[in-house]
Protein backbone atom coordinates (compact mmCIF):
# COMPACT_ATOMS: atom_id res chain seq x y z
CA UNK A 1 0.00 0.00 0.00
CA UNK A 2 1.25 3.45 -0.91
CA UNK A 3 0.05 6.81 0.32
CA UNK A 4 -1.60 9.27 -2.05
CA UNK A 5 -3.27 12.64 -1.86
CA UNK A 6 -6.37 13.06 -4.01
CA UNK A 7 -7.48 16.64 -4.64
CA UNK A 8 -10.93 17.05 -6.16
CA UNK A 9 -12.68 20.20 -7.42
CA UNK A 10 -16.41 19.57 -7.61
CA UNK A 11 -19.14 21.52 -9.36
CA UNK A 12 -20.27 24.55 -7.29
CA UNK A 13 -23.97 23.71 -7.69
CA UNK A 14 -23.38 20.68 -5.45
CA UNK A 15 -22.94 22.93 -2.43
CA UNK A 16 -26.53 22.17 -1.40
CA UNK A 17 -26.00 18.39 -1.47
CA UNK A 18 -22.25 18.21 -0.91
CA UNK A 19 -22.43 15.12 1.32
CA UNK A 20 -23.79 12.99 -1.50
CA UNK A 21 -21.08 14.10 -3.95
CA UNK A 22 -18.33 13.63 -1.35
CA UNK A 23 -19.61 10.19 -0.41
CA UNK A 24 -19.58 9.25 -4.10
CA UNK A 25 -15.87 10.05 -4.32
CA UNK A 26 -15.19 8.24 -1.04
CA UNK A 27 -17.12 5.20 -2.26
CA UNK A 28 -14.99 5.10 -5.42
CA UNK A 29 -11.83 5.04 -3.32
CA UNK A 30 -13.02 2.36 -0.91
CA UNK A 31 -14.51 0.21 -3.71
CA UNK A 32 -11.04 -0.02 -5.24
CA UNK A 33 -9.57 -1.24 -1.96
CA UNK A 34 -8.31 2.10 -0.72
CA UNK A 35 -8.47 3.39 2.84
CA UNK A 36 -9.17 7.07 3.51
CA UNK A 37 -6.73 8.25 6.18
CA UNK A 38 -7.75 11.92 6.28
CA UNK A 39 -10.45 14.13 4.73
CA UNK A 40 -10.28 17.88 4.36
CA UNK A 41 -13.11 19.88 2.80
CA UNK A 42 -12.15 23.45 1.93
CA UNK A 43 -15.61 24.36 0.71
CA UNK A 44 -16.53 26.70 -2.12
CA UNK A 45 -13.64 28.80 -3.48
CA UNK A 46 -13.04 31.05 -6.45
CA UNK A 47 -11.09 29.33 -9.21
CA UNK A 48 -7.96 30.86 -10.72
CA UNK A 49 -9.48 30.37 -14.18
CA UNK A 50 -12.82 29.17 -15.55
CA UNK A 51 -13.42 25.44 -15.70
CA UNK A 52 -16.43 24.19 -17.65
CA UNK A 53 -17.90 27.72 -17.64
CA UNK A 54 -17.67 27.93 -13.83
CA UNK A 55 -15.83 30.55 -11.76
CA UNK A 56 -16.27 28.71 -8.44
CA UNK A 57 -15.55 25.17 -7.26
CA UNK A 58 -15.81 23.06 -4.12
CA UNK A 59 -12.41 21.76 -3.01
CA UNK A 60 -11.98 18.44 -1.19
CA UNK A 61 -8.71 16.72 -0.28
CA UNK A 62 -8.23 13.10 0.72
CA UNK A 63 -5.15 11.29 2.03
CA UNK A 64 -5.50 7.71 0.90
CA UNK A 65 -3.64 4.42 1.37
CA UNK A 66 -4.08 2.40 -1.79
CA UNK A 67 -2.52 -0.28 -3.96
CA UNK A 68 -0.62 1.39 -6.85
CA UNK A 69 -2.34 -0.85 -9.39
CA UNK A 70 -5.71 0.68 -8.43
CA UNK A 71 -4.71 4.29 -9.19
CA UNK A 72 -5.42 4.01 -12.91
CA UNK A 73 -9.01 2.74 -12.37
CA UNK A 74 -9.57 5.57 -9.86
CA UNK A 75 -8.21 8.05 -12.40
CA UNK A 76 -10.54 6.69 -15.08
CA UNK A 77 -13.56 6.81 -12.77
CA UNK A 78 -12.90 10.38 -11.61
CA UNK A 79 -12.45 11.47 -15.22
CA UNK A 80 -16.00 10.45 -16.21
CA UNK A 81 -17.76 11.52 -13.00
CA UNK A 82 -20.11 14.45 -13.65
CA UNK A 83 -19.71 16.02 -10.20
CA UNK A 84 -15.92 16.30 -10.55
CA UNK A 85 -14.62 19.23 -12.60
CA UNK A 86 -10.88 18.64 -11.92
CA UNK A 87 -8.83 16.23 -9.84
CA UNK A 88 -5.21 15.47 -9.06
CA UNK A 89 -3.71 12.30 -7.62
CA UNK A 90 -0.21 12.65 -6.14
CA UNK A 91 1.93 10.02 -4.44
CA UNK A 92 2.98 11.32 -1.02
CA UNK A 93 5.81 8.76 -0.86
CA UNK A 94 7.39 10.26 -4.00
CA UNK A 95 7.16 13.77 -2.54
CA UNK A 96 9.03 12.67 0.59
CA UNK A 97 11.81 11.21 -1.58
CA UNK A 98 12.12 14.41 -3.63
CA UNK A 99 12.18 16.68 -0.58
CA UNK A 100 14.80 14.57 1.23
CA UNK A 101 18.08 16.50 1.55
CA UNK A 102 20.69 15.26 -0.92
CA UNK A 103 23.69 15.85 1.32
CA UNK A 104 24.35 16.19 4.99
CA UNK A 105 25.02 19.84 5.88
CA UNK A 106 27.46 18.70 8.60
CA UNK A 107 29.76 17.16 5.98
CA UNK A 108 30.10 20.34 3.95
CA UNK A 109 33.42 22.16 4.24
CA UNK A 110 33.32 25.43 6.12
CA UNK A 111 33.46 28.75 4.27
CA UNK A 112 37.08 29.36 5.34
CA UNK A 113 38.14 25.98 3.90
CA UNK A 114 36.43 26.80 0.57
CA UNK A 115 38.28 30.15 0.41
CA UNK A 116 41.60 28.54 1.29
CA UNK A 117 41.19 25.91 -1.44
CA UNK A 118 40.38 28.60 -4.00
CA UNK A 119 43.43 30.69 -3.04
CA UNK A 120 45.73 27.64 -3.18
CA UNK A 121 44.45 26.77 -6.65
CA UNK A 122 44.96 30.35 -7.85
CA UNK A 123 48.55 30.45 -6.51
CA UNK A 124 49.34 27.09 -8.12
CA UNK A 125 48.08 28.40 -11.47
CA UNK A 126 50.34 31.48 -11.21
CA UNK A 127 53.43 29.36 -10.49
CA UNK A 128 52.99 27.41 -13.72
Amino acid sequence: MRHYEVAVVMHPDLEIDLERAASKVETMITALGGKIDKKDNWGKRKLAYRIKKQDWGIYAFYQVSMDPSQIQPLDNTLRITDEVMRYLIVSIDDIKIIMKPKSDPKKRPSRSEDTANTQDTAEAAKDK
